[in-house]
This record gives C-alpha cells, structure tokens and sequence, in this order.
C-alpha cells in the first residue's frame, strides 16, 4: 500500500465511494450497505433505468457516469474484481422503472457470472431486464481467446449515448437493440510503458524491457500478445488507428467520435498531442471526426499509457451523444 494514499488496501474502494458520495451528493446517494451509487435526480420520462459496475481502479468508470442523462445506478466491485451479484440485484431494484433495468456489462467472466445471477433473481421478481454485452477491445479479438473481446473504453460512449436514448423514452428492447448496435461500431486499443502499481504488494503489475511499449494492454494489467518500440507518437497512434480502422471498416465521409483515454499517469498534455495525431490521420482517410473526449475515463489505477476508441456515427448518433448530460464526470 506504501504506493496510495489510504488507510489499507482493503479500504480504498468503500473510503472512496463515501468520499465520492459526499463530493457530489446533490448527484448521487450512496448505499452503503450493498456498496451501489443511484442517480438523485434521473429524468423523469425514463421508461428503463441503466445500471453498469464492475471492479474499481478505472476512475471515473462507473461512479463518475451516474446522473441526468446517463447512468441511474453504478455498482463497484473491488479493484479490478466483478462487484457481487447481490450489490447488482439491489442495484437494479432500487433503479428499476416502469419498463425495468437495461444492464451495460463489460465482458469479463466475473461481470458477465454476476450480472447474470442479478438478472435471473430480477426476473423472479418480474422485474423486466436485459443486457447490453460491450466488447470492444480489439487486442483480444483471437480464436484463442474463449471469452472474446474485452470491454474498456468504448463503454463510456456507449453509457453517453444509451443515456439520451433512455431519456427520450425509448423501452428495454429499443435500447438493447441500440447498444449492440453501438457496440458493433465501436473499438479500442491500448498501450503502456508502465504497469500499474499493484495496491497489495506495492511494486509494478508486470515488467517491461526499457524503451518497450506493451502493444495491446488490458486495463487490468493483461498482457498483449506483443510488445513495440517507445518510439514518436506519430508512429505509434498511426499503427493504432490504422489497426481500429481496418476493424470497423468506415467509408470515406462517415463521421467518427473518438475517445483518447488516458490510463492513469499520463499527462494531458500528452494525450492532447496524441489526439492531433489522431485528427491528422482521419483527416488524410476522408472521415468527418465528428465529436470527441480527451482525457482520464477509464483509467487502470495509475498505469502509464493511453487508449484510443473509435465509434463510427451517425446523425442520430451524434444527436444522442450531443444530448445534455450532467455527472460528476461528463457534464454539458
């Protein structure tokens, strides 16, 4: 623990939700007993409420996303670890509307296991639910790899632009078929020079070779299959984008939204410089880049590196994404 700040690496996630609920309590209460955040103030023409979680460590994911326009409720596990299936059941019956709860799961077996145990307990309380699968990384997108691609920072847009839909009324079925939707359209890539610091021994997640980057970086410090020089970041975000390219396929003229994510201890100015990288690459391909976001969204504790996500979208996309929001972490 010598590494944070805190009273014990057992107690930086609950120290920090009732922190965070007092920072901003005319947003979000905090229930302590079954550890989840509920939106205090969510529109009132909602027919589905939306509920996401998953382990903590990726500040402001989840707990920053919960409010007007976005998230009603948010579950937080313990870093890097599925929140337990009863913090997300109670989650969802408090949220619940009319219409139910819309999950929006990352795709890890323990969130994918917990998720589906809340849903089930949902059902036999006749509380209509269903899931919204996000798995747009594409460092994982192999045969060998059983549980397929993993969730990361596309989540954000997905939760932004769910959130206005379910504002505007849309039912459980609408928005499900909308978040796939989003989800085919969307991935990310990661990189880093460092690993995260692990709260319980202190040192580095894992080692890498000086001057190596690791090419393809989950954000719970899994391995890429491949590391790649540190060399200029023209070099680098051009691989990136164009590897995230090649996988969503645009036609010249679409308009993209991206995400440049910092992953903990990269500075802004820094992530500012990638994304003029990025914005000259989809200018030379003929894609509009319609919209974006700079900055930390889905950190991975204090891991040094970033993540680039590209969402093709269209106007009524982009109308979505452009709706008013108001959280903790994303407000306009």
């Amino acid at each position: 623990m010598a590494a944070y700040f805190g009273n014990a690496a057992e107690d930086l996630v609950p120290d920090a939700l009732a922190g965070f609920a007092r920072a901003h309590a005319p947003l979000v209460t905090h229930d302590t007993e079954h550890g989840y955040l509920l939106a205090r103030d969510p529109a009132p023409g909602r027919r589905v409420a939306l509920l996401s979680g998953g382990g903590s460590g990726h500040e402001p994911l989840h707990a920053g996303f919960v409010g007007r326009g976005m998230l009603d409720a948010a579950v937080p596990g313990r870093v890097f670890a599925s929140p337990h299936n009863r913090s997300v059941y109670e989650a969802s019956v408090a949220a619940a509307r009319e219409d139910g709860v819309l999950h929006i799961v990352k795709n890890y077996t323990g969130d994918r296991i917990n998720f589906g145990i809340a849903a089930e307990r949902l059902a036999r309380r006749d509380i209509p639910c269903a899931r919204v699968l996000v798995d747009d990384d594409l460092a994982s997108e192999s045969e060998e790899i059983r549980a397929g691609r993993r969730g990361t920072g596309g989540t954000v847009l997905v939760e932004k632009i769910l959130g206005a839909a379910a504002d505007s009324g849309l039912g459980l079925g609408e928005l499900a078929e909308l978040g796939g939707l989003l989800v085919s359209r969307c991935r990310t890539l990661a990189v880093a020079s460092r690993a995260h610091t692990a709260p319980t021994t202190g040192g580095p997640a894992f080692e890498l070779d000086a001057g190596q980057l690791e090419y393809g970086v989950g954000i719970h410090g899994e391995r890429a299959d491949r590391a790649r020089v540190h060399g200029p970041s023209s070099e680098l975000v051009a691989e990136m984008t164009g590897a995230l390219l090649e996988a969503l396929a645009p036609s010249p003229g679409d308009s993209m939204i991206a995400l440049v994510n910092g992953l903990g201890s990269v500075t802004p100015l820094e992530l500012y410089g990638i994304f003029g990288e990025l914005g000259r690459l989809l200018d030379d391909r003929g894609l509009h880049l319609a919209r974006s976001l700079v900055g930390n969204y889905v950190t991975a504790l204090d891991m040094r590196g970033f993540s680039i996500t590209l969402m093709v979208a269209g106007p009524e996309v982009l109308e979505r994404y452009d709706a008013p929001v108001r959280t903790a972490a994303l407000s306009w």
